[in-house]
C-alpha cells in the first residue's frame, strides 16, 4: 500500500514539475491576475537574470522526469531539492498563501529522499 501512495504522489509530484518546467519555455499558463505586488516584482527580477529561468525549467523538466521513474527517483528528488527550496523561500517572503501547497511539495520530496537515504549513503562517506 505505501509503495502505491509513493508511486501515485512520485508521479503527480513529477508531472507538476515538468508541466512548470515547460511553461518556462512555452509560457502556456498565465500569471494570475490577483498576483501580490511582491511577488510580481520577484518575478520581473528573475525575468532580469536571463539564464536562470531556462535553468530552471530544465532542472524541473529533468528532475519530473527521473522523480517519476523508480528506479531513477532517488536521483530526481535530490535534482528537484534545490528548486524546492526556492520555491519555498519564495512563497515564504512573497507570497505565503502559497506556502501549504510549497509544504506539502516538500514533505513528498523529503519522503522521497527519507525512503532512498541508503542510495545516498556512498557519497557522504
Amino acid at each position: 500500500m505505501k509503495q502505491k501512495v509513493l508511486f501515485i504522489l512520485s508521479l503527480l509530484f513529477g508531472l507538476m514539475f515538468i508541466n512548470a518546467g515547460l511553461n518556462k519555455f512555452v509560457n502556456y499558463m498565465p500569471a494570475p491576475k490577483d498576483m501580490p505586488e511582491k511577488m510580481q516584482k520577484m518575478g520581473a527580477a528573475f525575468m532580469e537574470i536571463s539564464w536562470l529561468m531556462p535553468l530552471t525549467g530544465v532542472a524541473e523538466i529533468i528532475g519530473g522526469l527521473l522523480f517519476i521513474i523508480p528506479k531513477t527517483r532517488a536521483l530526481g528528488a535530490i535534482v528537484i531539492f534545490p528548486v524546492m527550496i526556492g520555491i519555498l523561500l519564495t512563497n515564504y517572503a512573497a507570497m505565503p498563501s502559497g506556502l501549504p501547497v510549497a509544504l506539502a511539495l516538500l514533505a513528498i520530496n523529503l519522503w522521497v529522499i527519507y525512503e532512498n537515504r541508503q542510495k545516498y549513503l556512498p557519497m557522504i562517506q
